[in-house]
């Protein structure tokens, strides 16, 4: 980042973080701000250290998606995920194994929590109860619910998938098409690529942990999250990335840089787990994990590129060379057309169990077709619109 970028950074940084400040505390004085919530993310942790964060806005009413949400109705709930207004310097408790720790949320209403856990706990998600100390509102108490997620002992891998256009359609390479399918859809009516929820499945075998990577900004949370349950694909934690402007980037324009961050702390958290990469052609996936694989070695069992542009030859051709340059003993590194195809490599090498291939493949001849009509069916609602 060049010297004035960074300086513009930081000046527009502090100056969006005073006038947030200004505006909460005029709020809480005229007591006009509407009921907060305590909006948690799934977090990740071990026998030693649990790790939960999450965020305290004020209520906008986000209600529940439905099938039979109109385009109109999903793009007013899009306007109030972009219009949340974060609390900051709102004081949380969190009660875990009987004791409460504090914390205060940050510029942006960010909250951490870091706790030792004094047991193994036999459960994969492991709960956390919340509530909302300072400042009070008129309407009562303000209480939330968190999990964080903590792999079993007989877990033999984990897996880091990226999001957009890897599990759900996003055509994030098209940005006038990513905004029409984000403003006018819903976590009921957006739709996984063909098999995905299947093989997911097939690797999380209800012991391997998923974690899912995407550059979307943490406002889409509950979206996405409703998503992967919606759609019977395994929970897992988000990392997502803050949209707001800091003096690090003053727009959040690098995935390279967010993707990396996110997959090494993963990496690093869990030095004694093998982990299988799942990523796609669209963006720079192929040459993030190659880096990841360059640095992390044997730790990384596969890497699975969905290739969801054949058309692009030149980009396919730079994906192969890529792979053919690595050169890399006894990681399984594939192109693939589509799920079946990284599904029977995982088969092959004892990741997923075989008898699972008739149920993903079931799965993915299914999918095609509704997911192609409800692409289809968004552009045409949109166009409509224009």
């Amino acid at each position: 980042m060049s010297r004035f970028r960074q300086r513009l950074g930081i000046a527009a940084e502090f100056l969006e973080h005073r006038v947030d400040g200004a505006f909460v505390r005029v709020q809480r004085a005229l007591g006009t701000m509407d009921r907060p919530i305590i909006a948690a993310y799934d977090g990740f942790g071990d026998a030693r250290t649990l790790h939960l964060t999450g965020r305290v806005l004020e209520d906008k009413g986000i209600s529940c998606p439905t099938d039979s949400g109109s385009w109109l109705d999903n793009l007013r709930m899009m306007y109030r995920r972009a219009a949340s207004e974060e609390i900051p310097g709102a004081l949380v408790e969190a009660e875990f194994e009987g004791t409460a720790v504090r914390a205060k949320t940050d510029d942006e209403g960010y909250f951490e929590f870091t706790f030792r856990p004094a047991q193994q706990y036999p459960a994969m998600w492991v709960p956390v109860e919340l509530r909302l100390i300072a400042p009070m509102h008129k309407s009562g108490p303000v209480a939330g619910k968190g999990s964080v997620m903590v792999p079993p002992a007989p877990a033999k891998f984990g897996v880091i998938s990226d999001l957009d256009d890897t599990v759900l359609h996003t055509d994030v390479t098209n940005l006038v098409k990513m905004a029409r399918i984000l403003a006018l859809s819903n976590a009921r009516t957006r739709m996984p690529f063909a098999g995905v929820a299947a093989f997911y499945r097939a690797l999380h075998n209800n012991i391997n942990p998923i974690f899912y990577l995407s550059s979307s900004p943490w406002n889409l949370y509950d979206l996405l999250h409703d998503f992967l349950e919606f759609q019977s694909i395994p929970r897992g934690p988000l990392l997502l990335r803050d949209w707001g402007i800091s003096a690090k980037e003053f727009l959040p324009l690098s995935h390279t840089d967010h993707k990396l961050a996110g997959i090494r702390r993963i990496l690093e958290f869990y030095p004694q787990l093998p982990f299988i990469l799942i990523g796609d052609s669209g963006q720079q996936d192929p040459e993030i994990y190659l880096d990841v694989v360059k640095q992390y070695g044997e730790r990384i069992l596969a890497v699975y590129i969905r290739n969801i542009r054949p058309d692009l030859t030149d980009r396919v051709s730079a994906i192969e060379k890529l792979f053919k340059e690595a050169l890399i003993q006894n990681i399984s590194l594939k192109l693939v057309p589509d799920t079946v195809g990284a599904a029977r490599d995982a088969a092959e090498h004892g990741w997923i169990d075989a008898a699972a291939l008739p149920e993903i493949g079931g799965e993915t001849r299914q999918d095609k077709a509704p997911a192609e009509t409800s692409h289809d069916i968004v552009s045409e609602k949109t166009d409509r619109v224009g």
